[in-house]
């Protein structure tokens, strides 16, 4: 019965652990890629379907992709190109099946991504 417990457990709380994971790496980034990485995320949470697994996936391989540029001295721009809106939905097709993004939210990250880049 105790290994069913801690089954139970591991569900509820490993999201959550993955989570705060996935935040200390997002605040260990210089701040205009964490800002990068926070406006598309934001953009991911509110507009692309919840998959379980595959959001902590799909978050995990986003702060990576800002770890890895960052080391290499790659700017924001070559990481997401001129349409930050293509780049979001391209990522979300490599991790879930997408989702309706309103205009406005189009509109915001291509505004946030510009500020991050320093245009």
């Amino acid at each position: 019965m105790f290994d069913t417990e801690k089954g139970v457990l591991a569900k509820v709380i490993g999201p959550k652990v993955r989570w705060r994971r996935y935040k200390a790496r997002v605040g260990q980034l210089p701040p205009n890629h964490r800002t990068a990485v926070e406006e598309i995320e934001r953009y991911l949470m509110h507009f692309v379907p919840t998959d379980g697994d595959s959001d902590a996936e799909r978050f995990e391989d986003l702060v990576g992709l800002f770890e890895q540029a960052e080391a290499n001295g790659t700017p924001i721009r070559e990481v997401v190109g001129q349409d930050p809106v293509k780049f979001a939905e391209a990522f979300v097709r490599d991790h879930t099946e997408g989702g309706y993004v309103p205009a406005r939210a189009r509109k915001r990250l291509a505004g946030a991504i510009e500020r991050a880049a320093g245009e």
